[in-house]
């Protein structure tokens, strides 16, 4: 190997190593901050490709992503003095990089303990305000808004990190008296049960006894009304029956006769005694119905 091309190869090596040490390229994903002597700079660094003084800069890099704290169950107490378990999670990101690395060095570990310990007290604060029933109800959602507001204006300034939501994943009665009060509030439960099924069986009961008499009373009524409409038709038929009868009573009991032998002799087996001298025979035997002696 020739001594010109040996120049070359430590020409190039140099080379790489200077652009190695004075360019660096930061992601999207992160933020970071320039230590010049150990002395953090005023400007921070953008996403892309950046330059450094060799030696003289180290480039901070941390996650600039949102980032979730899932906190451990607490036990804390409610304004009734009861003890109760939260578990709760935080989701934060770093917003001031030059005050978030001076108070943690960039740990992101350590930031998380910080915000850890903020949320339990202001947690803890929040629900000594309130009463159990609050807690878990409809000013839930309420706590929750003005607990992350409370955190995120303190940690702001301390950590120089935001706070975006903070959210109670459960809440649970310690496990040592967790048994006794589910069974008082079974048994709270099945009284107010029992209490409902008395209430709706006494209250069927009235509407059955009231359905019955509106039934004797319908009944009634729809039987007066046909007895009504049958003396009607009963008083209309007669009435019709006379007219004809009046405009020829002769064929008006010829009509009749015909109808009573049709009804007596309806079946080959029906036999009847009468008097053959009967008026029952006067149209069989003479058709102008005139009775033989």
């Amino acid at each position: 190997m020739s001594t010109k091309s040996i120049f070359f190869g430590i020409v190039v090596i140099a080379a790489l190593f200077v652009i190695k040490s004075t360019v660096y390229i930061l992601p999207e994903y992160q933020k970071g901050v320039v230590l010049r002597f150990g002395a953090l700079q005023p400007d921070f660094p953008g996403t892309g490709i950046n330059f450094k003084y060799p030696f003289a800069d180290e480039v901070i890099k941390f996650d600039g992503r949102i980032l979730t704290l899932d906190a451990p169950p607490k036990i804390l107490l409610t304004t009734q003095q009861k003890r109760i378990e939260v578990d709760s999670y935080a989701k934060w990101r770093v917003k001031d990089v030059g005050l978030y690395y001076v108070k943690t060095g960039g740990s992101e570990r350590r930031a998380a303990n910080a915000l850890s310990d903020r949320i339990d007290r202001e947690i803890s604060n929040q629900f000594g305000q309130r009463t159990l029933e609050e807690a878990v109800s409809g000013e839930r959602d309420q706590l929750m808004t003005d607990l992350t507001k409370a955190i995120d204006d303190a940690v702001g300034q301390e950590l120089g990190i935001e706070v975006l939501d903070i959210r109670v994943k459960q809440i649970e009665l310690p496990a040592e008296v967790r048994d006794s009060v589910y069974g008082r509030m079974q048994t709270e439960r099945q009284k107010t049960a029992q209490e409902y099924r008395s209430s709706g069986a006494k209250e069927a009961e009235e509407k059955r006894a009231a359905a019955d008499r509106q039934k004797v009373v319908i009944e009634a009524t729809a039987y007066k009304e046909s007895e009504l409409l049958r003396g009607e038709g009963d008083a209309l038929a007669t009435g019709i029956y006379a007219s004809a009868y009046n405009r020829n009573a002769e064929f008006y009991s010829f009509v009749r006769s015909l109808n009573a032998y049709q009804t007596t002799f309806s079946n080959k087996g029906d036999v009847m005694l009468v008097d053959p001298k009967s008026d029952f025979f006067r149209y069989l035997k003479n058709p102008n119905g005139v009775s033989q002696q």
